[in-house]
């Protein structure tokens, strides 16, 4: 098991998969059957807490795939190797996500996953969770099918834009950090807090130079649309925010 803090009361679990962001797997899990939801909880699942910074441990010495409770966790791929200049296939995962799918059909496959935030997870062995859902919890199969089609057509659009204007493009992925990360700010409700994913993240999540991604968050902050904190982004009108991406 992964060497975290177990978090685990059953009160909380038994609702967890309410509410979490539209087209997650615990979105359309809740969407299919809450009985699936209970039926997971009974096979022993709990859930684990990681801080920040932390790794979410997988690879051949830990075969797990984890279901995000809260929290947000960047991966990198490196499809081209690793050294300096090399980029890298950088995606954030929030609340709801089922991450580390990959070890589902080969064990020994993961990906680099890194707390942004206090993360809280429910791990669960790959191979256990293969069999729970091709054997027993046929509805569990299909949420995340289904999730896994959602996350590639809105990384398609999200990460995938390269000939967009970098404005565009980061208004693009603050928007969507906004429906699927975001928090209402204790300050004043109609905000939205995405903790987490800073400036360096961004740009390397959209294949931009830090100084392009830093112009382009300047020109949202003095249009008043984001303020930024310490590893926080408060979007001010999520509107005006959507107009910088055309939608």
């Amino acid at each position: 098991m992964p060497p975290a803090i177990d978090t685990s009361r059953p009160t909380d679990l038994l609702h967890a998969h309410e509410g979490k962001p539209e087209g997650s797997f615990l979105h359309h899990l809740h969407e299919r059957s809450a009985d699936t939801w209970h039926q997971l909880l009974q096979a022993g699942l709990r859930s684990r807490a990681f801080a920040r910074d932390d790794l979410l441990p997988m690879g051949p010495a830990n075969p797990y795939v984890y279901i995000v409770l809260e929290g947000v966790v960047r991966q990198d791929r490196y499809p081209l190797g690793t050294g300096p200049g090399i980029p890298t296939v950088t995606r954030f995962r929030g609340a709801g996500q089922l991450v580390g799918e990959a070890a589902l059909i080969e064990p020994t496959s993961f990906v680099d996953t890194r707390c942004l935030t206090d993360t809280v997870v429910i791990p669960c062995p790959a191979r256990y969770f293969s069999a729970l859902i091709e054997r027993r919890l046929y509805e569990a199969r299909l949420a995340l099918l289904h999730s896994l089609e959602d996350r590639n057509r809105t990384d398609e659009v999200v990460y995938g834009m390269a000939i967009r204007p970098p404005l565009e493009r980061v208004s693009r992925l603050l928007a969507h950090l906004a429906d699927t990360a975001g928090v209402p700010d204790p300050r004043t409700s109609r905000h939205t807090v995405i903790t987490g994913p800073g400036q360096k993240d961004i740009a390397a999540a959209l294949q931009l130079a830090v100084s392009t991604t830093e112009n382009a968050l300047r020109t949202l902050r003095h249009h008043g649309v984001i303020e930024a904190r310490y590893r926080q982004f408060v979007v001010r009108d999520v509107d005006s925010l959507r107009h910088f991406v055309g939608a």
